[in-house]
C-alpha cells in the first residue's frame, strides 16, 4: 500500500478544500458546533446533501452506473479526511449508506429505478427497522410478523409488531425492515427485508427521550409500531427468507465507517479547550497528565487511521469489508467514547449547568446568553449521547464473537 497521495490526489483535496470552503455556510457551521448528537435537523441536513448532490459528492462509494463519482480509493479517504477535519455534518446514513447498497446488490430494476435516485438527491429519507424489544443484539429473536395475504386483488403481507431505538424515524418517509415471514427451526431462515412507505396507514412514532437532553430538530430515537399494516409484495427485496442474509450485508456498510478522520477532528476540540481552561497557574494543555491522555489517543487513532487506509484501500480491487467492519466499529466507537470523556473532563464545571435548546438562540427561540461557554454547551450532551456508540450497530460484544468467530476461527 502505498500512502504517499499523488499529485492528482493533492489536486482533488486542494478542490475538496475550496468546495467546503465555499458551501459550508457559517449557518451550517454554528448549528454543527452546538450539535449534540453531532447531526443537524432535517432541512439542514437536506440542504448540505443537497448541496454535496449537485456537485456530484452525495454518494463517494456509490458505483458510476448509479451516480457515484467514480473516485479512487485515495480520493475517497481525501474527501472523507477534509469533510471530518472541518466539521461537516455528518449525511444520514440510513438511504446513502444503509438501504441503497442492499438495494444495488439485492433489488430488482424496478426498485432501482423507483428509490435508488430519490436516495441520491435526499429527496426521500430513511430509517431502519431491525431492532425490537427483546431483540437488540440478539437480532435473529425478532418477532415482527408480516402475513401474506391479498388486498383488493393486491398480493401483499401485513405487518403487526414493533420497532424500537429507530433513529430519526419522525422525519422518514421509507423504512427498511426485517420481518418474521415464517417460523423456522433456525430463525435466521424465518426472516425477510421489506421496505414500507411511512405514510401507510397503521404505523405510528413514539419519540424515546435521552439524557441529552432532546428538544424540536434534535429529536434522534423513537419506537414504531405497526398495527395491520398492508405491504404490497412488490416492496419485498430479493427472496422471501433470505433477509438475514441481506442484512448481514447492510451491516458491512453500517459498521465499515472510516472513523479516524472524525476522531482526529473531535481531538483537535478538545485541544482547544484545553488551551483556555485553567488548571493551577496554568492551562490545562499545560498539565502533564493530561498531555499524557492526548498523547495516547493521538497514538490509537494514528494506530486506526493506518489500519483504515489499508482496509479502505482493498475495496478498490474488489475486496470486501467482511469481519474487519466489526473491528473497525469496535475501535472506533470506543475511541469516540474515549474523546467524549476527555471533552468533559476539560471542561470541568462547565459540564455541569444543563442547556436543553442548543439552538435556541440561533433559531431566535431565545435572547438569553448560555450560562456557559459556547464551547462547553454541547460536551456533556455529547458524552451522554456517545454511550450508545458501543451498543448500536451490534453491541460491541457482539462485534468480538464475531471477530472470534470469521477471523480467529474460534
Amino acid at each position: 500500500m502505498d500512502l504517499a497521495f499523488t499529485p492528482e490526489d493533492l489536486a482533488f483535496q486542494a478542490e475538496v478544500r475550496a468546495w467546503i470552503a465555499e458551501n459550508y455556510t457559517p449557518a451550517l457551521r454554528a448549528k454543527m458546533a452546538l450539535s449534540k448528537n453531532g447531526y443537524l435537523d432535517k432541512e439542514g441536513q437536506v440542504e448540505w446533501q443537497k448541496r454535496l448532490y449537485q456537485k456530484g459528492w452525495a454518494a463517494p462509494d456509490w458505483p458510476v452506473e448509479y451516480g457515484g463519482p467514480g473516485w479512487t480509493a485515495s480520493q475517497r479517504y481525501i474527501f472523507n479526511m477534509e469533510i471530518s477535519a472541518a466539521g461537516c455534518p455528518t449525511p444520514s446514513p440510513m438511504g446513502l449508506k444503509m438501504v441503497a447498497p442492499v438495494i444495488m446488490a439485492f433489488g430488482n430494476e424496478q426498485q432501482k429505478a423507483q428509490h435508488l435516485p430519490k436516495i441520491l438527491s435526499s429527496d426521500i429519507w430513511w430509517c431502519q427497522g431491525y431492532s425490537e424489544p427483546g431483540s437488540g443484539s440478539d437480532l435473529a429473536s425478532l418477532q415482527m410478523k408480516a402475513e401474506k395475504t391479498v388486498r383488493d386483488g393486491v398480493e401483499g403481507y401485513v405487518l403487526n409488531g414493533s420497532k424500537i431505538w429507530t433513529t430519526q424515524a419522525q422525519w422518514a418517509d421509507w423504512m427498511f425492515n426485517l420481518v418474521r415471514t415464517s417460523q423456522e427451526a433456525k430463525n435466521q431462515n424465518g426472516i425477510s427485508f421489506i421496505l414500507v412507505d411511512m405514510t401507510s396507514p397503521g404505523i405510528s412514532i413514539r419519540p424515546l427521550p435521552t439524557l441529552d437532553g432532546p428538544v424540536e430538530g434534535q429529536q434522534e430515537i423513537n419506537q414504531v409500531f405497526y398495527e395491520d399494516v398492508f405491504v404490497t409484495a412488490e416492496n419485498l427485496i430479493g427472496e422471501e427468507g433470505k433477509g438475514w442474509t441481506y442484512a448481514k450485508y447492510l451491516l458491512e456498510f453500517e459498521r465499515g465507517n472510516a472513523y479516524a478522520p472524525g476522531l482526529k477532528n473531535a481531538l483537535k476540540k478538545v485541544k482547544r479547550i484545553a488551551a483556555v481552561e485553567q488548571a493551577g497557574a496554568g492551562t490545562l494543555i499545560e498539565d502533564a497528565d493530561f498531555q499524557r491522555k492526548i498523547a495516547e489517543l493521538e497514538i490509537q487513532i494514528q494506530a486506526l487511521d493506518a489500519t483504515e487506509m489499508k482496509i479502505f484501500s482493498g475495496l478498490s480491487s474488489g475486496k470486501s469489508v467482511g469481519a474487519a467492519s466489526s473491528m473497525l466499529k469496535c475501535k472506533g466507537s470506543e475511541m469516540q467514547q474515549a474523546i467524549s470523556e476527555l471533552a468533559l473532563e476539560a471542561v470541568g464545571a462547565n459540564g455541569v449547568p444543563f442547556v436543553a435548546d442548543s439552538w435556541a438562540i440561533i433559531d431566535g427561540r431565545s435572547n438569553d446568553p448560555f450560562p456557559v461557554p459556547d464551547y462547553a454547551v454541547a460536551v456533556a450532551p455529547a458524552y451522554f449521547n456517545y454511550r450508545k456508540t458501543s451498543i448500536y450497530a451490534g453491541s460491541n460484544e457482539i462485534q468480538r464473537n464475531i471477530m472470534a468467530k470469521m477471523v480467529l476461527g474460534l
